[in-house]
């Protein structure tokens, strides 16, 4: 596995262009795509925002499994693990992400224990957290991604600092998430005050009494009719589109006050790490409520001991299938790259897919409008090979405690 090269200009990346820029510069939708595709230049998830537990269900996880996902924060290819597959390849387009997504790794392999771990990855406020890191974590990275965490910012601090306040409210969505917090406080509303509920009825009153009233206002609706506006949560123009297609009168606020409405009422906060980083802006401490799946004492070493089976590349999902044999890979996480791509790119992607994928292999994958991205856009040779199993995504999306996507997805390879 060669080192990521952390400073190249991710708009300059070929790869990135064909998944991104689908119309010319200089129309709207052009436009939209580049300042989407600058936006998209630096850290954007710093958490991965689909359930991992949805994930593994779905997949029907387990021992002996062959993995190919995409990265994004890191957080289910570490929960992946506790399941004992036997290998997992990690892809992603963005260097930021493939840099996290080794330093998660290496957290695991190289620090003394579980709370160590969990202090690094889930703890704000801890300036310990970056000698953590000269000590016991960075010898264990590659030189590229250790020269990444190490290097200084126009604030002067390495980026391991970053670290010892809170990751969480940084990247693309950890800032996006502060400026939703900003715009509600200047509506007399403080998000952060649903931490305080103690039971699903008081959820549900604060989201009535204060949340949802927010949709209504007219800065709000005008604001969200702009694809920019959803940019922060990484959703790209095409993507935004579909969401519009939902909506009345070409508002998406109606669809966002929907899916914030399954955040905050559906699940007990206690259990949904999703809603405290949208709410709250960090993770619960341990009398609040439970932390992401791979923070999980229980699954810690599980994790530990598989952390060797991952490999991280910085490839696309198809470029890396083209390289692999036929029948070897057995689960397939496609996230929600499928709302970027077109026709032909849906295509070249199941062609791999289709021609690597073992017998019963089972491709899982979300998408922002509720329909799945694939029906009527994939040539009848490819479809053909798979079965979509249309009640059981339908029953694992409403598990879904991320609740922004629209649908959860499932086929599984014909015999």
């Amino acid at each position: 596995m060669a080192d990521i090269a952390p400073e190249a200009s991710f708009l300059k990346n070929g790869k990135l262009k064909t998944a991104l820029l689908q119309h010319k510069a200089l129309s709207r939708s052009g436009f939209s795509e580049r300042l989407f595709g600058l936006l998209f230049s630096g850290l954007v998830y710093p958490q991965i925002w689909e359930d991992p537990d949805v994930d593994m269900a779905g997949m029907e996880l387990s021992e002996g499994h062959r993995i190919v996902t995409i990265g994004s924060g890191g957080c289910n290819m570490l929960a992946y693990l506790s399941r004992n597959p036997a290998s997992i390849d990690v892809v992603d387009l963005n260097p930021h992400h493939i840099a996290l997504n080794k330093l998660k790794l290496a957290a695991f392999q190289s620090l003394p224990a579980h709370a160590d771990v969990v202090r690094l990855l889930a703890a704000e406020g801890r300036n310990s957290n970056s000698q953590a890191f000269d000590t016991f974590v960075a010898p264990a990275l590659d030189a590229g991604t250790r020269g990444y965490w190490q290097k200084r910012t126009l604030n002067c601090r390495r980026r391991i600092s970053v670290f010892d306040r809170n990751i969480y409210r940084t990247g693309l969505l950890g800032r996006f998430i502060a400026v939703g917090h900003l715009i509600a406080r200047l509506h007399g509303v403080d998000l952060t005050e649903m931490a305080k509920t103690r039971s699903l009825r008081e959820q549900r009153q604060f989201f009535e009494d204060r949340i949802a009233p927010l949709f209504d206002k007219p800065f709000i609706r005008w604001l969200t009719n702009r694809k920019s506006s959803l940019f922060g949560l990484g959703i790209p123009p095409q993507q935004y589109d579909e969401l519009a297609s939902l909506a009345d009168e070409g508002s998406i606020a109606p669809v966002l006050r929907q899916r914030l409405e399954k955040l905050a009422c559906h699940f007990p906060l206690r259990d949904n790490y999703f809603a405290w980083q949208a709410f709250a802006r960090r993770y619960p401490q341990p009398h609040e409520g439970t932390l992401p799946t791979y923070l999980k004492p229980e699954l810690y070493r599980a994790i530990r001991d598989n952390a060797g089976r991952v490999a991280v590349h910085h490839a696309t999902f198809t470029e890396l299938l083209s390289g692999k044999d036929a029948g070897t890979v057995d689960r397939y996480v496609l996230l929600d790259a499928q709302d970027w791509m077109n026709d032909r790119q849906l295509n070249e992607l199941w062609a791999e897919i289709s021609r690597t994928a073992s017998a019963g292999a089972r491709v899982i994958f979300r998408t922002a409008a509720e329909r799945s991205i694939i029906e009527g856009r994939l040539s009848p040779t490819i479809r053909d090979q798979w079965t979509y199993l249309d009640a059981r995504s339908q029953e694992l999306n409403l598990q879904d405690r991320s609740a922004i996507y629209g649908g959860f997805h499932i086929y599984v390879k014909k015999a």
